[in-house]
């Protein structure tokens, strides 16, 4: 089996950027008199629907090919909206002695240094890209056509992009396969794959799309004009040359990422506190006096980034070799009586909170499976890779939507994955409220294959 590995962005640039400009905002208040009666809570106003608006406005959205221009435009935008949402305070507040000149030289201060800030950030990655190397994504460009030797000229001719131009792959001649340019990315840890629509038939599209899904590439095409292929692809552009995503991946993004990990560690606490404290010392004892062993079962599963962690339960099964390969079934043998029960139930799950609480996992996400059916499903099932672009979870689609439990055929794992792709590209918290509203459901009146 293949090390997968995906090169990521740098994940810190954005969490780093919300608390400095969360951070001008706050501190400037202090050096005008603008006469608030309540600081606090004009702080927490204040604060509070300048990320509302850098939200909608893509604030921060601010990509290594992004112009100038469009860096002046995003913070027009921001302060525009911040400047009405900040004067609307003195009236739906009934706050008339606070200094409207003084709130005005606030908000000019406030303008001035997170832009300040904002291109000083973007000018030192530019020049990190550039004069140090750093921050690149490895690619590689199939086809020769006019736009994808412009692309190639922009690779070499703007460091400061940050992507490192590694091969080309010319489809023209008898020489070409697209089995070489499969183990030539594998081999040099390709990040990106940049394709010609126009080069590839169908079936090498496909293949490419298999390639890259299974072995966690990011692909992106080139197409010959603004058609748009489906209303899934991602529209961008790079200089002039325009360039499609082939997957956008909402918990990618830094604001939704930060909302669902906050959620995650809250839950995880709130379950871990409230009843794992009283629940794990009764079980424990049960367990024990049943069958001897350990309390917890710990197992090797693979989650983001197809990255292996130990997975915890309570054991429900008697201690045997064959725990880390083969799935229980039903009537199996292994299993102890309060082992039956607490997996009827999804007791048993309950110590993967602490793996939440760790960052190994989510509350909702694609199931994790065992490192032997995991090298087995990616070879198997097509598209099984494309899980692990997030965290796996407690719970998840697929496991609320009847297909939870034994894997008996192939079909089985081929709807499990479809729904945990649909999940990974319309996640919403929502969504998440729901999953878990569902998986209680479930657990209270029981499921048939919960064995």
């Amino acid at each position: 089996m293949n090390t997968f590995k995906q090169g990521r962005y740098s994940g810190f640039i954005k969490p780093i950027s919300y608390f400095i400009d969360l951070s001008i905002i706050v501190g400037a208040i202090f050096l005008f008199e603008i006469n608030l009666k309540n600081l606090y809570p004009f702080i927490f106003y204040a604060c509070f629907f300048w990320i509302i608006i850098a939200f909608k406005n893509h604030f921060y959205e601010v990509q290594r090919y992004t112009k100038v221009v469009q860096i002046f435009t995003l913070l027009l935008r921001q302060i525009v909206f911040f400047v009405f949402v900040l004067y609307a305070f003195i009236g739906f507040f009934k706050q008339p002695n606070i200094s409207r000149w003084a709130l005005g030289n606030y908000l000019v201060l406030v303008f001035f240094l997170v832009t300040c800030f904002k291109f000083l950030v973007f000018f030192l990655l530019n020049k990190y890209r550039s004069a140090l190397g750093g921050n690149f994504r490895k690619v590689i460009v199939i086809g020769d056509t006019e736009k994808t030797r412009q692309l190639i000229n922009i690779f070499n001719a703007r460091p400061s992009f940050g992507y490192k131009f590694i091969k080309q792959f010319s489809v023209k001649g008898d020489e070409f396969s697209l089995q070489k340019c499969f183990n030539f990315i594998i081999e040099n840890d390709i990040n990106e794959i940049y394709f010609s629509v126009a080069d590839l038939s169908n079936k090498q599209i496909n293949k490419l799309i298999d390639f890259a899904d299974n072995n966690l590439r990011e692909l992106k095409f080139i197409p010959d004009n603004k058609d748009i292929y489906t209303k899934k692809l991602k529209y961008e552009y790079y200089d002039y040359i325009p360039i499609l995503s082939l997957r956008t991946i909402p918990i990618q993004d830094t604001v939704n990422k930060f909302t669902k990990r906050f959620f995650d560690i809250t839950f995880a606490l709130f379950i871990i506190i409230f009843i794992l404290s009283w629940l794990t010392p009764i079980l424990a004892i049960i367990i024990k006096m049943e069958s001897k062993g350990p309390v917890f079962f710990k197992q090797s599963r693979n989650g983001f980034n197809y990255k292996e962690f130990d997975c915890y339960k309570f054991r429900s099964m008697t201690p045997n070799k064959d725990a880390h390969l083969y799935q229980a079934t039903k009537g199996d043998q292994r299993v102890t009586k309060v082992g039956a029960f607490i997996r009827k139930t999804s007791i048993d799950e309950l110590p993967q909170f602490f793996n939440v609480l760790f960052g190994d996992m989510s509350v909702v996400g694609p199931r994790p499976h065992m490192v032997s059916h995991t090298n087995m499903y990616a070879q198997r099932i097509d598209k099984f890779m494309v899980r692990h672009f997030v965290k796996p979870g407690i719970t998840g689609l697929a496991q609320t939507s009847g297909f939870r439990g034994e894997v008996e055929t192939d079909k089985d794992i081929i709807n499990r994955v479809k729904f945990d792709i649909f999940y990974i590209e319309n996640w919403s918290l929502l969504l998440d409220f729901k999953i878990i509203a569902q998986t209680l459901i479930n657990a209270l009146k029981g499921e048939d294959k919960a064995y």
